[in-house]
């Protein structure tokens, strides 16, 4: 018979009174986006307490960290992907497709060429400004500038993103509302010249809620939160290999886990926010993360 999965013990170590998300670990500390209240906050694990790092982050969503140390943060009110300096002004990186207004930018990961690939959803109810949900990139030049280049056609409603260690597939939550929508994962190809082959679908989640945000962990499999208590298997975090199988699941105690990251010295304390405003720590996963440099 099969060994039972061990049981993950999820700490609380930040509340705030709405959806936190886009966790990136800086080597020192985790910021987090509070996402409606225009705040990027710091945790400290000295003293485990949040302080206010950003302000006006125009409905920041998700972070990300690139190999040299740079912050490339989703500003989904803002309708455009911005890097963050400490003490400095926003820097916009991209705030449109062929002249339209991005619909709002929710995740992102950048490649060893410095290429930041991004989701484009519409989670907000406003006016679609681009009729249809896909993924971009936005591709630096000579200059210093970047140009966003369009590369899905087929996305419904695109959320999480990762791109392989290999930089050979990049993989997508394809996650639309509602019970019946069927949620997915699916991967592509990434060809040589940047463009992307023919999507596979890797899992389906049925009437469930799919995956909203996802990291590696060290062994190369995708830990990803998906899930709620309204409908399906509950508010979860999954284990996949890229080829689709799940390889474990945790129930988690809040509701709506919405991203997941590997920090601590060791990369090996797994960080958990969520629709409920918390953000959790869970430091006997047995898993390992990656640093982004």
């Amino acid at each position: 018979m099969p060994m039972p999965m061990k049981d993950w013990t999820f700490e609380t170590i930040a509340q705030r009174d709405s959806l936190t998300e886009g966790p990136a670990w800086d080597g020192a500390g985790l910021l987090y986006s509070h996402c409606a209240a225009d705040l990027v906050m710091k945790w400290d694990p000295a003293t485990e307490e949040s302080s206010l790092w950003r302000e006006y982050t125009g409905g920041g969503n998700g972070m990300v960290f690139d190999r040299t140390g740079r912050l490339f943060v989703c500003e989904g009110k803002n309708r455009r992907i911005a890097e963050y300096v400490a003490g400095e002004p926003t820097r916009v990186i991209v705030d449109n497709w062929q002249g339209l207004p991005f619909n709002e930018p929710n995740d992102l990961a950048v490649d060893v060429r410095g290429r930041i690939w991004f989701t484009d959803p519409n989670y907000g109810g406003r006016l679609s400004s681009i009729p249809t949900e896909q993924v971009y990139r936005a591709d630096p030049q000579g200059d210093g500038s970047y140009v966003a280049v369009r590369v899905t056609e087929d996305m419904r409603r695109p959320n999480g993103i990762l791109i392989s260690p290999s930089e050979d597939r990049l993989f997508l939550a394809d996650s639309p509302n509602g019970y019946r929508a069927h949620p997915r994962l699916v991967s592509y190809p990434i060809n040589g010249d940047g463009s992307l082959g023919e999507q596979s679908v890797l899992h389906d989640f049925g009437w469930g809620r799919g995956i909203d945000g996802m990291c590696w962990n060290a062994d190369g499999d995708i830990v990803a939160t998906a899930g709620n208590e309204r409908y399906g298997p509950g508010p979860m975090i999954y284990v996949f290999s890229t080829n689709g199988r799940v390889l474990e699941t945790h129930r988690t105690p809040s509701d709506t886990p919405t991203n997941c990251l590997f920090g601590g010295p060791s990369y090996d304390e797994l960080f958990v926010t969520y629709g409920t405003g918390l953000v959790h720590r869970v430091r006997d996963s047995g898993l390992r993360g990656r640093p982004a440099r």
